[in-house]
């Protein structure tokens, strides 16, 4: 006889009452969520005429001891690509791996991590960076140790992004406990090199900040975004900041995406997908079922994300539709 435990049943009707896809006579959807299982931290890309996703597996952190990542053609078919890196190929990280960050170089794909939730300096873990020849692996070690593996400026060394720059300048900001900084990585992202000033770190923290940083360019602007408020309260969200330059200053302008009574709370720990020559933008995000109580359970969600006239982000309307098939031209 299989047991299971009451967790598991819970999320089962969940799903079963959802679905990952929500269609009737005219219109076919992802739904919300977008693939079964509970994951959380999701960083949304394109790869040639692929999206992919890739969560963190949201369970208490001595279980978080791999990754799977997912691709679709088109936002609503979605396949599950299991276990591209675990912890036996990462031999430092002990604890957990968390908050994939994923970027492509040279024909190469990067896979950027957290390791271990560190404390204090001096105890192994941090950010790691992996690499393989395809988006799903299986991804390498790197390094075999951490890229960043010291708290400065107050700031936790996990949520890492990786940002590419029209010149090919790649900077990461990262960070947690309420301080994001930036750095500048080498070409082949081995390690972290000096800005034009010498300096090698950068705090660029906004109002508000948490946690989960992300930065895309529109219309020659820099959009930096973060979550605010404790990721397995109610109150998780997402706010963002416009600058002329990809150091800022981020002044905070608004709260994007939040709880919403009717569909779910804590929602936040965001990635948006851009789709090239388009004016279609999605914001892919966890958030965490009504009714459920245990902070490690959250579903990888997508909505559309628009703005206005201004270029502001208007809110996001959070919906268990999810969105439409959207084709990527080759």
């Amino acid at each position: 006889m299989r047991i299971f435990s009451i967790a598991s049943v819970v999320m089962l009707l969940f799903f079963a009452a959802c679905g990952t896809k929500n269609s009737n006579e005219a219109t076919v959807t992802s739904g919300n969520p977008i693939f079964e299982g509970w994951y959380a931290d999701p960083e949304g890309i394109i790869y040639d005429d692929t999206y992919w996703i890739f969560p963190t597996w949201s369970k208490p952190f001595h279980e978080q001891v791999f990754f799977d990542c997912f691709s679709s053609k088109d936002l609503v078919n979605w396949e599950k690509h299991p276990s591209i890196i675990d912890t036996t190929e990462v031999k430092w990280a002990t604890n957990a791996m968390w908050a994939p960050s994923v970027i492509s170089k040279d024909g190469k794909y990067y896979f950027f991590f957290s390791a271990n939730n560190i404390q204090k300096n001096g105890q192994p873990g941090g950010i790691g960076v992996s690499v393989a020849d395809k988006p799903e692996g299986p991804y390498k070690d790197l390094l075999g140790k951490a890229l960043i593996d010291t708290i400065v400026n107050h700031a936790q060394p996990i949520d890492q992004f990786v940002f590419r720059e029209n010149d090919s300048t790649y900077y990461m900001y990262y960070g947690g406990w309420g301080h994001c900084n930036m750095v500048k990585l080498s070409n082949d992202f081995k390690s972290i090199v000096p800005f034009e000033d010498g300096t090698m770190f950068k705090e660029v923290t906004p109002k508000n900040y948490v946690e989960g940083p992300f930065m895309f360019k529109k219309d020659g602007k820099y959009y930096f975004m973060w979550s605010e408020g404790g990721w397995t309260g109610p109150n998780y969200s997402v706010a963002y900041a416009i600058a002329d330059s990809p150091f800022g200053p981020f002044e905070r302008e608004a709260k994007i995406l939040q709880q919403d009574s009717t569909v779910a709370r804590g929602a936040g720990h965001h990635s948006v997908i851009i789709k090239p020559e388009t004016d279609e933008y999605y914001i892919v995000y966890h958030r965490r079922p009504l009714g459920e109580t245990n902070g490690n359970y959250r579903v990888t969600c997508i909505d559309k994300m628009t703005f206005d006239e201004n270029g502001r982000i208007n809110p996001v309307r959070m919906t268990f539709q999810g969105v439409e098939p959207s084709l990527i031209k080759k």
